[in-house]
């Protein structure tokens, strides 16, 4: 009997992630992890590190990209290469997917000596189309789930090898990452390990058994740190491979296949791994998701047949979130821009930086939640733009593919995406100086795992699976779990009864109007650096007018209402801003006629001219003018999501609502935001 152990071992950090966090998960999981393989020459080990992880160790700790070095030159570890930048490649344009695998070859090449043969497909997102990309760019294998042969009818014995797949001819090695290995890696021990491998070695002579998985979740992860060192899991389970040696070896991917001919031809749907296709859903139909995954386990053979159960696809999170799907198609209008400029164009590097693929999905990872990580893409995808001229227009295009049109403004300070299908908003405000988008908000919406709250406050023991692990940062997360109806932009038009309050507001119960917040509002003129918009309500009888101005580094907004109606109604341009820290002590709002600055956290209601928003770190102040002298009511915007560490409240912007009296059936009033250094 003969087992040959394929370990692909993944490690990435998203742009924009804070420094101070990468310092800790270093030395939680990646230093420790080198240390502990250099004392075992006789274990074989693929990495893949993202290219922006691999720019800061090259910054941070070069040693440690020496000492990777040497462990290739001895031949006891293979590097594999990727998008540099840890884009899904099937959701980016064919040309940047060669420019991002280049890169990351040409690194390895000048890093370590060698160009890979193979390649990390991030979050193992596979594509039918995906041979071609990866055979144009001179790729020899890939590593996907397991999940993927099963789905395409191949049986569990028929996963020990790899296969070979094409697509109109390229053809590319696919090797099944097994989904058992998954998990029992770290957190089963060593000799369970073991004994799964020889049954495996039982079933085909001479198998090869592979696992891609994340080198955070050795010591990273919640008390793995604890479990795979400071208890030394880790080198028990390197001991007991050296000492199976006879009829266990671990082996480099790139070395087997090479030396070993494929188990046939394959061709695997689109997919992900099984968790990822769970999380891709909508909330609901993800919680009949897996009701279902239940059920056909409780069935004879249901493990088997779960298999066919395939949930969502990747791509699918542009329509359960349409946070992430302005930013992709935001991405793609750019690359389109790109590419129409030639080769050579300034600013491309940064439209690659922005393909990280962590701001543009959720799931228990995924930084879509995360602002800081959003606003990283954004900066990077602004700092792109910037490189072109920047012509003074207003562009009108279906930008999103909602069906839609939007109205783009800009001039040499700001950028300003209108829609006016969704109550003639401001979806996005980029402050050009700063490369910093204003709004960046996500709406709160109900999703699968907030059932799961009740249960988060148990305590577990032990080193767990992420997927395993329900835990609250803190107690009472539920109160927080409110639902926005629309999305989370600016100058939004609510009406409402004049009895309402702040309360209301904060808790959506201002009963407004919806055919003006959220209604298709008509563009009754867009030519450069203004557009005007109308929308109507027939519930109300009212008529609004929003004319949207670019000034120099200012934006304006002129908002008429009328109505023809006996209600006693209040009016107001609704905004949504996000400078992403609610604590910090260098944000804070300036309040009229308030000597005390509170933190961006704040609630409250206060009146007068002028609101001021100051972020000291990025050196950006936000001034907000209304007129005629406004009541301006406030309140933080958090979620409640998923991540590693449990549920967790996310400070995603502040609400600010400006509003007056309507007055014999007429509004007039003007928004205006200046944009401009701290101090």
């Amino acid at each position: 009997m003969r087992v040959h152990l394929a370990l692909l071992i993944h490690a990435h950090q998203p742009v924009g992630n804070f420094d101070s966090v990468l310092e800790e998960i270093y030395g939680l999981a990646y230093r420790p992890f080198i240390e502990e393989l250099q004392k075992h020459p006789g274990v074989r080990v693929a990495f893949h590190y993202s290219g922006i992880l691999l720019e800061w160790l090259e910054n941070r700790h070069p040693d440690y990209l020496d000492h990777l070095r040497a462990l290739v030159e001895a031949g006891q570890v293979e590097m594999t290469g990727g998008g540099y930048y840890e884009p899904v490649l099937s959701a980016i344009p064919e040309r940047d997917r060669q420019a991002q695998l280049e890169r990351m070859s040409e690194y390895l090449e000048r890093r370590f000596g060698r160009r890979p043969r193979g390649i990390w497909l991030t979050e193992r997102v596979w594509d039918p189309s995906l041979p071609q990309t990866l055979a144009r760019a001179g790729i020899d294998y890939t590593l996907t789930d397991d999940q993927h042969f099963l789905s395409a009818g191949l049986e569990e014995d028929q996963l020990y090898g790899y296969y070979l797949t094409e697509w109109q001819g390229s053809a590319v090695k696919v090797i099944p990452g097994l989904k058992k290995l998954r998990y029992l890696l770290p957190f089963r021990m060593e000799y369970e390990v073991v004994g799964f491998l020889r049954r495996v070695g039982e079933q085909r002579d001479g198998a090869l058994a592979a696992m891609g998985d994340d080198l955070e979740k050795f010591g990273a992860w919640p008390e793995t740190h604890q479990h795979v060192y400071t208890d030394g899991w880790l080198r028990r389970f390197f001991e007991a491979l050296e000492e199976t040696g006879d009829w266990l070896q671990t082996c480099l991917p790139g070395r087997y296949v090479m030396e070993n001919q494929p188990l046939g031809r394959i061709y695997l749907p689109t997919g992900s791994y099984q968790e990822m296709m769970e999380w891709a859903l909508p909330a609901g139909a993800g919680a009949e998701y897996q009701a279902l995954l239940g059920r056909v386990s409780q069935m004879p053979d249901g493990e088997r047949l779960s298999r066919f159960v395939h949930g969502g696809v990747w791509h699918n999170f542009f329509h359960k979130y349409e946070e992430a799907n302005h930013l992709h198609k935001r991405m793609l209008d750019l690359s389109r821009r790109f590419e129409q400029a030639g080769a050579g164009q300034a600013g491309y590097e940064k439209l690659l930086e922005a393909q990280c693929n962590d701001a543009y999905w959720h799931g228990v990872f995924g930084g879509l939640y995360a602002p800081h990580l959003r606003a990283a893409v954004y900066r990077a995808l602004i700092e792109a733009e910037n490189a072109f001229p920047v012509p003074v227009e207003a562009r009108r295009l279906d930008f999103n593919l909602d069906g839609r049109e939007e109205v783009l403004l800009s001039n040499q300070s700001l950028g300003v995406i209108l829609a006016p299908g969704d109550g003639g908003v401001a979806a996005e405000i980029d402050y050009r100086p700063r490369a910093f988008n204003v709004i960046n908000s996500l709406g709160r919406r109900p999703e699968a795992y907030h059932e799961r709250l009740r249960g988060a406050g148990r305590h577990q023991e032990g080193a767990r699976s992420i997927h395993d692990r329900v835990r609250s940062k803190e107690q009472g997360l539920e109160r927080h779990l409110l639902f926005d109806r629309y999305q989370r932009h600016a100058f939004r038009s609510l009406v409402f009864a004049a009895g309402r309050n702040w309360e209301d507001y904060r808790l959506g119960r201002l009963e407004e109007s919806e055919e003006l917040a959220a209604g298709a509002f008509e563009v009754l003129a867009a030519e450069p650096l203004r557009c005007l918009m109308r929308g109507r309500a027939r519930s109300c009888l009212c008529e609004v007018r929003t004319e949207i101005r670019l000034e120099g580094s200012a934006v304006a907004a002129d908002w008429e209402l009328r109505q023809n109606s006996m209600a006693e109604l209040r009016g107001g341009l609704e905004l949504v801003l996000n400078l992403l820290a609610p604590d910090a002590h260098d944000r804070y709002f300036l309040l009229p006629g308030v000597a005390e600055r509170p933190r961006l956290g704040w609630g409250g209601e206060t009146s007068g001219e002028c609101l001021s928003l100051v972020d000291e770190w990025t050196d950006l102040r936000i001034d907000i003018r209304a007129r005629p002298p406004a009541t301006w009511w406030v309140f933080p915007i958090y979620t409640v999501s998923q991540s590693e560490a449990g549920f967790e409240k996310v400070y995603q912007g502040s609400a600010i609502l400006p509003h007056w009296p309507v007055t014999a059936g007429l509004l007039e009033a003007q928004l205006r935001l200046q944009f401009g250094p701290a101090r």
